[in-house]
């Protein structure tokens, strides 16, 4: 029982550690996809454009930039 005790710390930091990592892999993405989207809305806005093009294709830009850097972060 001994031996396990001080294993038992370094795989609690660990967990922590890579809930931390992904949490802000999550909050990544969500800043990238929401940013990217609001430029777009503010493109269509200033251009008063009846269909929001701009919005959905910086928005689709966004969710493959994120998801690049998510493959990215994970394979590492």
């Amino acid at each position: 029982m001994a031996q396990n005790e001080p294993n038992q710390p370094d795989q609690a930091g660990k967990g922590m550690s890579n809930y931390a990592k992904y949490t802000g892999i999550a909050v990544q993405m969500i800043v990238i996809i929401g940013g990217m989207a609001y430029a777009g809305y503010k493109i269509d806005e200033v251009n008063k454009h009846n269909v929001q093009w701009v919005t959905a294709a910086m928005a689709l830009a966004g969710v493959f930039i994120s998801l690049y850097l998510v493959i990215r972060a994970v394979k590492n």
